[in-house]
Order: structure tokens, then sequence, then C-alpha cells
């Protein structure tokens, strides 16, 4: 087992053992227990009392946090010529078609999300292989398949995050930078948090919200109170 750095120390030492804290504490805790020297990401992991094996216990959504993440966000629109005027208004890094199609299948991916129209889903189902491992393929639950491809832009680079439960029961996003303020944390961590009760499924039986941590890059994880998000 590797040896804790004198940082990761310090960071532990803030935190005391046992103890469940409110999503307002752990918000201002967590900028403390940072001692990165970049602005790192502040994130939110929740292990639900679901079973995502059964369709009927799948969790996965869309939540427009208040403040953004933080993160610059790079937006490819794949849509027709009539819709290209649009998208870049709306602030899409790269706006086109065929041509990203086969920058794709060559192997780019250096974007973030990708926009697209649901009449041309049939050419970029082929890029399921590519798109798919990396979490870019388009889908209509998420808002990322819709004619109205400008606001999906605008959606996107104003913080609007989607989520799904992965397959031990456990979603995972980013909230924030610790450069944000404690305040900013909380709403945006709280908004997600309640996005997630919101869906919860009617076949879940029992405790669902079993754990929530909020950390940072490289910092050790506060356990909150679930209660709290009430609050």
């Amino acid at each position: 087992m590797s040896k804790l750095t004198k940082n990761q120390k310090l960071a532990s030492g803030k935190i005391e053992n046992g103890k469940t804290y409110t999503l307002k504490e752990a918000s201002a805790l967590v900028k403390e227990i940072t001692l990165t020297k970049f602005d790192a990401s502040v994130d939110v992991d929740v292990r639900l009392g679901v079973d995502p094996r059964k369709a009927n216990q799948m969790v996965r959504g869309v939540v427009s946090l208040p403040h953004g993440t933080g993160k610059v966000t790079r937006v490819l629109a794949l849509c027709t010529p009539d819709k290209e005027a649009e998208a870049k208004a709306a602030g899409a890094d790269y706006v086109g078609l065929d041509e990203y199609v086969e920058k794709i299948k060559g192997g780019w991916t250096d974007i973030d999300i990708i926009i697209t129209m649901p009449s041309i889903m049939g050419k970029i189902g082929a890029l399921g292989r590519i798109l798919g491992p990396r979490g870019l393929m388009p889908n209509p639950k998420s808002g990322t398949v819709t004619n109205d491809i400008g606001k999906a832009v605008e959606e996107v680079k104003q913080g609007k995050i989607d989520f799904k439960v992965d397959k031990t029961g456990i979603v995972h996003s980013s909230v924030g930078k610790s450069s944000f303020d404690a305040s900013k944390i909380y709403d945006n961590a709280r908004e997600f948090i309640s996005t997630l009760i919101k869906l919860k499924p009617s076949a879940a039986k029992g405790t669902y919200l079993k754990s929530i941590y909020l950390s940072s890059t490289m910092s050790p994880g506060i356990k909150i109170d679930p209660k709290s998000v009430e609050d």
C-alpha cells in the first residue's frame, strides 16, 4: 500500500473519522482539503439502491447545474446545412456533417459531446464502435438528438450534463471546481442529487440513496447525510 503524501495527510486530518457531514458542511470542507496546485474538479458519487441489470431500475437523466461545471465543454454539432448558422451562434466549437463523420472514422474524437438531429442518426449509427466506448454517442434521452440544435448546444455550454448509473449502482458526476464558492458547490451538488431523487424507479425497494460522497481531484471523500440535501 502506498504511503500518503504530506498534502494527503493534511487533507485526511481535516475529516473527522466516522462523521457524516451535511451537504453544506461538505461543500465548504472540500475546498479546505483540496491542496492541488491546479483548479481541481469537485465530484459527487452516489450509491443507489437499485439493480442496474434490470431495465426497470435503470437510472439515467440530465441536469442543468445552476453554476455550470467550470469546465470548457467542446461541442460538435453534426447537422444539416440549414442548421449550421444556428449551431455556430449557440457556441458549438465544430459544426458540419460529412467531413466530421469522416474525421471520426479516422479516429478523431477531440470533443466532449456530440449534438445531432434525428434525420441524420443513420449516418452516425455507423460510428457507434468509436463513439460508444468513449461515451460520445448521441442519445435522445440525454437531449443530444434533437431538431432544436441551437437550444441543445446552448444548454450544454451553460452546464447541462447527462448521467447514468453504472453497473455497480453508482452515479458519478462533476459538480464544479475547487475555485467555486462553497455556496455554488452546494447549489450544484444539491441540484444533481435532487434530480436523482426525482428519478427513483418505482421498482426500486428499500433505501434509495445508500451513500453520498463529495470529493475533489486527489482528495479523500467526505461522507454526506442524504437527509441534508432536503435542508
